[in-house]
C-alpha cells in the first residue's frame, strides 16, 4: 500500500502491462514537507515509489519524506556465499538514489539497514511492547529468542527475561536447535510475552513456545514490530494465547492476532 499525503496512491494498467500511476495535484504540499508512506505488500510498489518520488521532484517538490515502516529485503543484510544476492545494498542504493529527506522506519532488522540507508529514522518498538505489557499480568516475563533480541529490546521494559540460545548451520543458517537461557525456574506457572522484529513462518517462536510450555509456563503471548501473513498457516497460532504486531505488513485477518495502531 502506498500513500502520498495520506491518500492511496492508486493505479491501473496499460495493456502491454507497464504502470499507469495518476496523482491528484490538490495533494501536493508546496514549501512544506510531502510524504509517501509504503506499507509493504509487494516488490512492484518499489516501481511505485520510485516514479512517483523522481515525479514529485520534476515539479520542483523536493521536501519529500519517505515512510517505509518495514524495510523489504532488510534480512539479505549479507552475502556469505558468491551465489547470495546482497538485495539489501542493492535496494538501499535505490532508496538513497531518490534524495529522500528522511527515510523512517520501524524496528530494522540489523544496524546493516541504517548503515546502508541515507537520513534514515530509526522508530524504536517501546510504546508498542508497552502497549502490550500493560493487556498482560503484571507478573509476564519477557522471552528474547536470541541475544540479538536481547540487545535489541532487554532495556526496553524492567520486566525479568530469559532469552533463545540459536544453533544454526554455518552454510545455510538453518537453526539446527534453541535452548532457553536465564533462571529458567522462574517460569513455571507465569505467562511469557515473546519479543521479536520478524515473524514469518513462526519456526523459531513456534519451537521456543513448546520449550516454555514444557517448562511450565502458563499463558504465551508473542510481540513481532513486523508479522506476515504466512504466520496465519504456522503451529505458532495452535501454542500461544495472543500474537501483537503492527500494520506493517501483514494483512490477513485471525482471532489469535491483534494489529496495534499508533
Amino acid at each position: 500500500m502506498i500513500a502520498l499525503n495520506n491518500v492511496s496512491v492508486n493505479h491501473k494498467y496499460f495493456s502491454d502491462g507497464a504502470l499507469d500511476i495518476k496523482i491528484d495535484y490538490d495533494l501536493l504540499k508546496h514549501g512544506e514537507t510531502n510524504v509517501i508512506e509504503w506499507r509493504f505488500d509487494n516488490n512492484e510498489e518499489l516501481i511505485i515509489v520510485y516514479y512517483l518520488a523522481k515525479h514529485l521532484h520534476t515539479k520542483g517538490i523536493d521536501d519529500v519524506e519517505l515512510h517505509m515502516p518495514y524495510i523489504p529485503n532488510a534480512r539479505k543484510d549479507r552475502a556469505q556465499q558468491n551465489n547470495h544476492v546482497f538485495s539489501l545494498k542493492y535496494f538501499s542504493e535505490i532508496i538513497n538514489s531518490l534524495n529522500f529527506k528522511r527515510v523512517v522506519v520501524l524496528d530494522p532488522h540489523s544496524i546493516v539497514s541504517e548503515a546502508l540507508i541515507d537520513r534514515i529514522v530509526v522508530i524504536t518498538p517501546e510504546k508498542y511492547i508497552q502497549a502490550v505489557l500493560d493487556k498482560l499480568d503484571d507478573s509476564t516475563i519477557m522471552f528474547y529468542p536470541d541475544e540479538g533480541a536481547v540487545k535489541r529490546y532487554a532495556d526496553k521494559t524492567d520486566r525479568d527475561f530469559i532469552y533463545g540460545m540459536k544453533s544454526r548451520d554455518k552454510t545455510t543458517r538453518v537453526i539446527k536447535s534453541l535452548e532457553i537461557e536465564g533462571d529458567v525456574e522462574k517460569i513455571k506457572g507465569r505467562d511469557i510475552l515473546m519479543v521479536d522484529d520478524i515473524c514469518s513462518s513462526g519456526n523459531t517462536l513456534n519451537t521456543a513456545a513448546k520449550l516454555l510450555k514444557e517448562l511450565g509456563a502458563n499463558d504465551i503471548y508473542v510481540y513481532v514490530s513486523h508479522c506476515e501473513n504466512t504466520v496465519i498457516k504456522s503451529d505458532l497460532l495452535n501454542i500461544i494465547t495472543k500474537l501483537y504486531t503492527t500494520d506493517s505488513i501483514i494483512r490477513e485477518e485471525h482471532p489469535k492476532i491483534e494489529v496495534l495502531t499508533n
